[in-house]
């Protein structure tokens, strides 16, 4: 990363502001002050672009799309993705707890994931999801077992085989993967059957998902078209292309909007033949969530090592954001009471825990004069920041606010010690 420009305003939540003063400013509320109400480290979502995004997800693919709810999760986010017409994508009993505490009804619910227990199917079933989305046959005679006199409608995930240009450890959709059923190899076809002959199950459509941060919206319409080949003749209604779709994280980076993804899907799919009456579906979690959020953090320490590097120590770390260290991830960072301030300086930016590899960004551009006790900001960590956080080295999570109409709403208290210490026997 080269150091020198001021972070670009793109990055920030869509009602991000510079005060005359130069602060941060976001929905209303200054940054500065938020921060040093509610302390640091803390996550800052900007409400108004949460439901904006919201927004455009559902004109953009219509009823039935939902938000990845494994993006960030709590009941307000739940509660604000359904008031905003979208379903909730979940893919744990967790997951689906918090979604029925924010009041989702079942129709409202979709329920993922690879291994599904038996005591979550029950849960699925007893409450009616949606649809559930069938990753193995397993997953198909354990249904078959419990759904008893009940009918629900299940959805087939299939690989498509398409490698999306992504990290390895995100990419979902080629054949070497632990999700869904391989259309290659005959799986997908034989998947249809099972669910076609188990009693009480109806296979209202197929899902495919490729991976996730993807910038290029013609592997969607790659995958689109492989999809649509073995799904046109089941005579199905829904088709679901899931998520991934990326989102800019650093200076320079752009990324293709909720809106155009569904335009550049939807047209390969009609190409390829698939009816306009087919539901065509879909499930953003990153697009909606990760450019919302700003994590805010204060210097605890600064250490200069001649000739090799300056190290910038703030009060989090891995523990609030591992993305980093899970898969190299880059991010921005600047001072929100200096927002458009020239960044010379190169450091890194590491967290508390005892790790040499807590490191929140590896070359770090810094305004001058950076201090102990500055406020450090970093952008676009509204999506798997505070969804992937544990409690490393007993690290209290963060609290997390919405700010809107110059108001900041605590969602989720910060954690305490004695939070850490109640499963203790």
């Amino acid at each position: 990363m080269a150091a020198g420009a001021p972070l670009e305003l793109s990055l920030l939540p869509e009602t991000s502001k510079v005060t005359a003063g130069g602060h941060l400013e976001i929905g209303g509320v200054d940054v500065v002050a938020a921060a040093n109400e509610l302390g640091t480290p803390v996550f800052l979502y900007d409400e108004a672009h949460l439901r904006a995004r919201c927004a455009e997800a559902a004109a953009a693919f219509g009823d039935g799309v939902a938000y990845a709810t494994k993006a960030f999760l709590c009941t307000a986010m739940a509660g604000l993705a359904l008031e905003e017409g979208l379903c909730l994508d979940v893919a744990t009993g967790g997951e689906l707890a918090v979604a029925l505490r924010a009041g989702a009804s079942g129709d409202r619910i979709i329920f993922h994931g690879n291994n599904k227990s038996a005591a979550e199917l029950e849960t699925a079933l007893d409450v009616g999801v949606r649809h559930i989305m069938v990753d193995s046959f397993d997953e198909i005679a354990r249904l078959g077992d419990l759904v008893g006199g009940r009918r629900q409608s299940v959805m087939l995930r299939l690989t498509p085989g398409v490698e999306a240009h992504t990290h390895e450890f995100i990419q979902t959709g080629q054949e070497d993967s632990k999700f869904g059923f391989s259309i290659a190899s005959g799986a997908a076809a034989r998947a249809v059957d099972a669910v076609r002959a188990t009693t009480g199950l109806e296979l209202a459509g197929v899902h495919a998902h490729i991976g996730s941060q993807i910038f290029d919206v013609a592997s969607f319409a790659k995958a689109a078209e492989i999809i649509a080949e073995f799904f046109v003749p089941l005579g199905l209604g829904e088709l679901c292309v899931g998520g991934g779709l990326g989102v800019a994280y650093l200076n320079g980076e752009r990324a293709p909007s909720i809106t155009e993804w569904a335009e550049v899907t939807k047209a390969a799919l009609v190409g390829v033949g698939v009816s306009n009456e087919v539901a065509v579906t879909a499930e953003p979690g990153r697009s909606i969530a990760a450019q919302a959020a700003i994590t805010v953090y204060r210097v605890g320490t600064m250490k200069d090592l001649p000739g090799i590097r300056t190290y910038v120590s703030v009060d989090g770390g891995m523990s609030d954001n591992p993305r980093p260290v899970l898969y190299g991830s880059g991010y921005e960072t600047f001072d929100p009471a200096r927002v458009q301030a020239d960044r010379p300086r190169l450091g890194r930016l590491v967290g508390k825990h005892c790790e040499s590899g807590d490191v929140l960004v590896a070359e770090a551009a810094l305004p001058e004069g950076l201090a102990v006790g500055d406020l450090l900001a970093t952008p676009v960590t509204g999506a798997y920041g505070y969804s992937m956080a544990s409690n490393y080295n007993k690290v209290p999570r963060p609290p997390v606010a919405f700010l809107r109409n110059g108001a900041a709403r605590v969602v989720i208290r910060r954690e305490t010690f004695e939070d850490l210490s109640t499963l203790d026997l």
